[in-house]
């Protein structure tokens, strides 16, 4: 990655300790350490170290990815080329008040947030410096083990063209892959992550509490769930949501469908004839010479 500054060494800082500081760190740490990575790069690249507020947070990371620990933020700007906000969403304007008070002309100040822009670095140009969101698209949850997991990480990157396709290439050069994205689809991008994750815990628990209602304890039901589950999200990922679809609506089972729609409470027919629609659209996708019409007046209440 060609340096926004002069010289021949890039320093990664990361101002904030918590999952994802911990993560992104050890992972960087790991792999700047193998020799194939760095011969491929312009320059020496290195983590710098880490900065909080809680300076035993500091520590614990540093010692983490065997860097190194700050007690006063513009020590950290000053030793970093490249600076990761990775702070809570609701923090990152605050820190970022705080960086543009020194001296930041040819840094990249990059946040995490997979919702926010690179526009909150309100200022970052007259500031001399550049700003840009990287999001590892990944549900990091342990702040000493998640890093073991990124290598198969997809990640994305939004802000301007130029150091964007700079910060994709070296990400592509860990071994992830990247796609740079535009400022206006942004939240799009992150909606669709909350379809592929978040939403999908409530959908889990909407058919763990359909279990309790026909008799199952709650571990009963998460258990039973497991495989039925971990299956389809095999073959979701292993072949595509269109080839790994199945099911009643797939198959054009008007008369299950009523069935399922008769037992429901109101909330539960919601959500269910919700998600059928987008199941459906795949189904027409899947045979596309298969006459829908009647399931689909089902779902729109017309029948």
């Amino acid at each position: 990655m060609e340096q926004a500054i002069a010289g021949d060494h890039m320093r990664i800082g990361f101002i904030g300790a918590g999952k994802v500081g911990f993560t992104l760190g050890k992972y960087l740490e790991q792999k700047l350490n193998k020799e194939e990575i760095q011969k491929n790069l312009p320059e020496t690249v290195t983590v710098s170290g880490y900065y909080s507020r809680q300076v035993e947070s500091a520590k614990e990371a540093a010692a983490f990815t065997n860097t190194e620990a700050f007690d006063d933020l513009k020590k950290i700007v000053c030793a970093s080329d490249v600076l990761m906000l990775t702070v809570p969403d609701g923090r990152i304007e605050a820190v970022w008040d705080s960086i543009k008070a020194f001296d930041i002309k040819g840094k990249l100040i990059c946040h995490c947030s997979g919702a926010m822009t690179s526009n909150i670095f309100s200022g970052v140009t007259e500031a001399g410096a550049f700003g840009y969101s990287i999001h590892p698209m990944y549900a990091i949850s342990s702040t000493t083990k998640s890093y073991r997991e990124m290598q198969k990480c997809f990640f994305t990157v939004e802000g301007a063209e130029e150091w964007g396709n700079k910060l994709c290439r070296f990400i592509r050069l860990l071994g992830n892959d990247c796609v740079l994205l535009s400022t206006e689809n942004k939240t799009k991008y992150h909606a669709a992550a909350v379809f592929a994750s978040n939403l999908v815990n409530g959908l889990y628990g909407s058919a763990v509490s359909l279990l309790e209602d026909c008799g199952f304890e709650e571990k009963q039901a998460e258990q039973a769930l497991v495989p039925l589950f971990m299956g389809n999200a095999s073959h979701i990922a292993e072949d595509g949501p269109v080839t790994g679809l199945t099911g009643p609506i797939e198959r054009n089972d008007t008369t299950t469908v009523k069935k399922h729609l008769n037992v429901l409470d109101a909330n539960e027919k919601h959500i269910y004839i919700s998600v059928s629609g987008a199941v459906l659209a795949l189904a027409e996708q899947k045979y596309p010479d298969r006459d829908y019409s009647e399931m689909k007046k089902i779902l729109s209440g017309q029948e």
